[in-house]
């Protein structure tokens, strides 16, 4: 009798399976005398459709509304209905004694295995492997001390509620709306309340009024003293009077305060900090930055389970520290690395606290040791970033003396303020950091000098900063710092859930507002469109407040942890559903395109709309039903060969032109000959080789001249 275990990728499957000498391969599996091991494709049950229940929901009716199951039906997902036909076989076969889900340890990888148990009607035992690394250590670890089962069943039924009731609410909600105004309109429990969040943002710049304000500061032996003044800083002509008065006079250093003080690195990285981080420094979308720690984890094994919210390590992990610090020796960190070696790590650290970790704890190197050539820019960068914060935090406090010297005029104080290192500790991490004072010697009391350079200068209040795709994920992790909710318990139901969305979920959010052109990215600074505008006012107001899924959240939790009824939940959401039909189907407002162009669509003949999306924009039919799209142009990655600048594509196939903003346009086929040609023209290195190895009795071969100094 063998156990079968289900993974949630084929690599991972493959990961396992190498781990644990499962050498036999057969076709969707691996097998020997004691496991078999297959893997899912990601998801390969679902919800199913409204027309999968009933023929009569294929059109799209208001009257119909809302679509309510008495029982949810999920269905096989076509795509991957082999592999899911290989792991049902495998669940019935008589040699199987009992399933191991090696899924992602997590609510979603939990609910693609049980989906898949569920409709495979299983009856058999069920074990979990709950790791948060897939290197081969990790993996033998976790099959010593694999758990029970049922002791993820709450966390299934919490899964399997966030699922349906999510189709509930966001099926009914955007077909409501949809056939309502006749337009492509969507709703949704976390992406409603993010077009509130940028406009809101939105609002107070626009409604941003800036204010003056001044500052007198004097320059003695290039230090900068800033005037400790009783008056508001908005009256210049007081400070004017102080510069007129003391112009010229002498000063005196009466004070030098010299206070030693600590500074700690940052926390350990969770998803948003780290996606927020890769924006900032790199400028890397959410998604981009996700994907490439999905790879860091999955493919290379060098970084532990990204998909996060905690900051922190359990005690158990302690003793694993020294391995992954060996593993940065093949990194630029190599010298500190080494140096922590003759550390003993059986101390308290800050960042290990068990209840501060619940799935998955902040993301690590794993022991592995990287080969840095093999990794792209992009994860050489990430994993970097990784390392170096991991590194930080096992560093000392970096330690300084804040100095704060007091020049004395006749009448008026002045503040010189400066930081001087006593010990980098982390910041030796950052040279430049850890260097940044000057000298203060020729600052000593009882020194004076004559004020010449005094000077006053003008400021102005700023208006917050537009939110950017790393900032408004942040806002979504905390959105009680910007909406008004007036009960503190709401604010505090927020904060407790960990805003809007999860840690896993955000980035395909913010991607999927793009797309929908409900917000757009000018110059980094993401705005609402007018039709993001338009989904506030037609949405129900449940809907476009963070409370609803801070809520949904919270009870989620309840639920995982057995203190929540699964089925009242999904209760509660079918009544909310009524409500928000209902008050769509009532409502008096009225929808217009602001993109409505004079096309007219060929299939069904109404007037058709520009659509922009993230990289380039199309036509679309306005009618939802219809679905014909036309004119589609995007933003390629093809370099122009006069400008070198990016091209735009126009159309689709044979027929589609790329045209540069210099003028430059070719066909699809004129680019793939250009190709074709550019590189046919070009010498591979084994062809050098052989030019420069031949002795074909020429003496001035003017080819292997021109190649004797290249290094290959």
């Amino acid at each position: 009798m063998k156990s079968l275990i289900i993974a949630e990728k084929p690599s991972v499957g493959r990961d396992i399976a190498k781990s644990l000498n499962i050498n036999t391969k057969r076709h969707g599996f691996f097998e020997n005398e004691k496991y078999i091991v297959t893997w899912a494709l990601g998801h390969l049950v679902t919800n199913a459709t409204p027309e999968q229940y009933d023929v009569q929901y294929k059109e799209w009716k208001l009257t119909d509304l809302p679509i309510v199951p008495k029982q949810m039906k999920t269905v096989v997902i076509n795509k991957t209905r082999k592999q899911f036909s290989i792991i049902k076989g495998l669940i019935n076969d008589n040699k199987v004694k009992d399933i191991i889900i090696a899924t992602d340890a997590g609510r979603e990888g939990e609910l693609v295995a049980r989906l898949i148990l569920d409709k495979s009607k299983n009856k058999k035992p069920i074990k979990r492997l709950w790791i948060s690394s897939v290197t081969s250590k990790a993996i033998k670890e976790g099959f010593k001390k694999l758990y029970d089962g049922r002791k993820f069943n709450d966390l299934y039924q919490a899964a399997l509620a966030r699922s349906e009731a999510d189709w509930i609410v966001g099926i009914n909600a955007t077909r409501a709306l949809t056939t309502k105004y006749d337009a492509q309109l969507s709703l949704g429990r976390v992406q409603t309340p993010t077009i509130q969040l940028v406009q809101m943002r939105q609002n107070e710049i626009n409604q941003f009024t800036p204010e003056t304000y001044y500052s007198l500061k004097l320059m003695v032996g290039g230090f900068e003293f800033k005037c400790v003044t009783p008056k508001s800083h908005s009256d210049k002509a007081y400070l004017e009077q102080i510069q007129t008065q003391i112009k010229g006079q002498a000063g005196e250093i009466t004070d030098i305060n010299r206070t030693r003080k600590k500074s700690y690195p940052s926390q350990l990285y969770s998803l948003t900090d780290l996606q927020q981080d890769a924006y900032k420094r790199f400028h890397m979308t959410p998604k981009e930055s996700l994907n490439v720690l999905q790879n860091l984890y999955e493919r290379h094994k060098l970084l532990t389970y990204p998909r996060t919210d905690s900051n922190y390590l359990t005690d158990d992990m302690v003793p694993t520290l020294k391995d992954r610090i060996k593993a940065l020796f093949a990194t630029d960190f190599k010298d500190i690395a080494k140096s922590q070696m003759n550390r003993s790590f059986s101390g308290k650290f800050k960042f290990v606290n068990n209840s501060k970790v619940s799935d998955h704890h902040a993301i690590i190197p794993t022991e592995i040791r990287p080969d840095m050539s093999q990794l792209s820019p992009r994860e050489s960068k990430i994993y970097l970033m990784v390392a170096q914060r991991f590194l930080e935090n096992l560093l000392p406090p970096h330690e300084y003396e804040s100095v704060s010297v007091t020049l004395q005029t006749s009448d008026y104080k002045f503040i010189f303020n400066d930081k001087v290192t006593i010990n980098p500790g982390y910041l030796a991490l950052r040279d430049k950091e850890a260097n940044a004072h000057r000298d203060l010697n020729q600052l000593q009391r009882g020194n004076t000098f004559t004020l010449n350079n005094v000077k006053i200068e003008d400021h102005e209040t700023t208006a917050p900063s537009y939110f950017n795709e790393g900032t408004l994920l942040k806002a979504m992790e905390s959105p009680h710092k910007y909406f008004d909710l007036q009960d503190t318990k709401h604010q505090k139901t927020l904060k407790i859930a960990g805003g809007i969305g999860t840690v896993a979920t955000r980035a395909d959010i913010i991607e999927k507002l793009f797309n929908m052109n409900a917000i757009e990215s000018r110059d980094g600074k993401i705005k609402v469109t007018p039709k993001g505008k338009q989904i506030l006012e037609l949405a129900p107001q449940r809907l476009t407040s963070p409370l609803l899924t801070a809520e949904w959240e919270e009870k989620l939790l309840k639920i995982e942890k057995g203190q929540y009824n699964a089925q009242q939940f999904i209760n509660e959401m079918k009544n909310f559903t009524y409500e928000v039909v209902n008050e769509i189907k009532e409502s008096d407002q009225k929808y217009k395109h602001d993109n409505l162009t004079s096309t007219e669509c060929p299939t069904c003949g109404k007037f058709m709309i520009k659509v922009k999306k993230k990289n380039g924009q199309m036509l679309v039919c306005q009618d939802p039903s219809c679905k014909t799209k036309k004119n589609v142009q995007r933003k390629t990655k093809a370099k122009c060969p006069n400008c070198h600048k990016r091209m735009t594509l126009f159309g689709k196939g044979k027929e589609a032109t790329y045209r540069c903003v210099c003028g430059h346009t070719e066909t699809q086929a004129q680019m793939d000959q250009r190709l074709k040609n550019k590189k046919t023209a070009k010498v591979n290195k084994k062809d050098l080789k052989k030019y420069m190895n031949q002795d074909d009795g020429i003496e001035n071969n003017p080819f292997k001249d021109a190649l004797k100094d290249l290094k290959l």
